[in-house]
């Protein structure tokens, strides 16, 4: 059954699935405003300049899941990491087909098609590595979406000193290129509603994580910098669902963390011992819309976090707030404001990584902080709402 969807920051949110569907047209989203010009994200936090490149690869060993006329599976992963320096021409967010296919997907309207391609970043495009010994963070992004949407977190945690990898998932977003300029499109999106849906993405996700994982050392000259037995997995809605679903057969993979997104994958029956954090919107308080986390919650039997911030929407642990200005689009009364969401996103994954991944004590994960109090610890103190 399809979810309704709700609006925020000029961008859908998925009310209570991990998968999204097309943005309602602007007029029906919310109140509109002239637009602003380009977006630009927030600098990183960190004291390392950012790099980043990114790797096409081949899975031959496996067929596409969504085209059937390809008999491998081809990835985008781009890499962000601590870099040598400063200056030199900064990444793009997107490319202009990209926007303009991003845009049509979400059936936003009234902006140029190449507006998300002037997104400001602070990444440099192809710059030199460095560092050692560097832990390894893999993101996915949200159904529908591209990897570019979780731009924000990731030159974030890179300037925190952390080689972060972004898998765009072919065919899972509205456009991904590859190499020669190639643009694959959504051809999943017309199945988001078949039984079974969801659990077959994060099986799918995971197997191209693993795949990720095998090939890094020897697609990426910089790989030497990697400290593989320090792996973590981040993603936000079907991205976060795959964190655990990736965990449970690949145990390479450390920690990980979920953003709002519903949980698919079985948990054994015995328990999970590794690391995990649940963080998210309302919808996810216990007894809330989605009972996912509720059942999960108890199968984890290691260091574990369910954190509900007051305020956020789906995509508030994205870059779409950032967006809604240059779309001219007017956030919805109430919601978590770009800048804060983005930097409780940034704060709360950057200290559950510290703390597993760097043995780092982060004592603000272990009850509510007085510097964030939209932040509320589930389930003891997190009521619905």
């Amino acid at each position: 059954m399809r979810h309704l969807l709700t609006v925020a920051a000029g961008l859908v949110v998925l009310a209570a699935s991990a998968c999204s569907a097309p943005t309602p047209p602007r007029s029906a989203a919310g109140p509109s405003a002239t637009p602003t010009g380009p977006a630009t994200l927030p600098a990183p936090t960190g004291p390392h300049p950012v790099g980043t490149t990114a790797l096409y690869l081949k899975d031959t060993s496996r067929p596409d899941p969504w085209n059937r006329d390809a008999d491998a599976r081809e990835l985008k992963v781009t890499l962000w990491y601590p870099a040598k320096q400063r200056d030199g021409r900064r990444a793009p967010y997107m490319t202009p087909k990209e926007s303009e296919l991003f845009l049509k997907g979400k059936r936003i309207a009234g902006v140029p098609d190449d507006t998300l391609s002037k997104t400001r970043t602070n990444a440099i495009k192809d710059a030199e590595a460095t560092g050692r010994g560097l832990p390894l963070v893999v993101l996915s992004p949200g159904f529908t979406h591209p990897m570019s949407t979780l731009t924000s977190l990731a030159e974030d945690l890179a300037s925190r000193g952390y080689v972060v990898a972004g898998i765009d998932h072919t065919y899972e977003s509205h456009a991904t290129t590859l190499p020669a300029g190639r643009v694959a499109e959504c051809l999943a999106c017309d199945s988001d509603t078949d039984p079974g849906f969801g659990t077959g993405v994060v099986a799918g996700r995971a197997a191209d994580v693993s795949f990720v994982l095998d090939q890094l050392p020897s697609t990426w000259h910089g790989s030497d910098r990697i400290d593989r037995s320090r792996i973590a997995m981040a993603g936000q809605s079907i991205g976060g669902a795959s964190a655990m679903a990736t965990m449970v057969k690949d145990s390479r993979v450390r920690a990980g963390i979920d953003m709002d997104g519903t949980a698919y994958a079985r948990i054994p029956k015995n328990g999970f011992t590794r690391p995990f954090m649940f963080l998210g919107s309302p919808q996810h308080v216990p007894g809330g819309r989605d009972t996912s986390w509720d059942r999960d919650w108890k199968l984890l039997t290691g260091w574990k976090r369910w954190l509900v911030l007051t305020g956020a929407e789906h995509q508030s642990f994205t870059d779409a707030p950032l967006m809604a200005a240059a779309l001219g689009i007017k956030p919805a009364s109430g919601v978590l404001p770009a800048a804060r969401a983005i930097e409780l996103t940034r704060t709360y994954v950057a200290a559950f990584l510290d703390q597993h991944l760097k043995s780092q004590r982060q004592p603000f994960l272990d009850k509510p902080s007085s510097r964030y109090p939209e932040v509320r610890f589930c389930p003891a103190s997190c009521g619905q709402s």
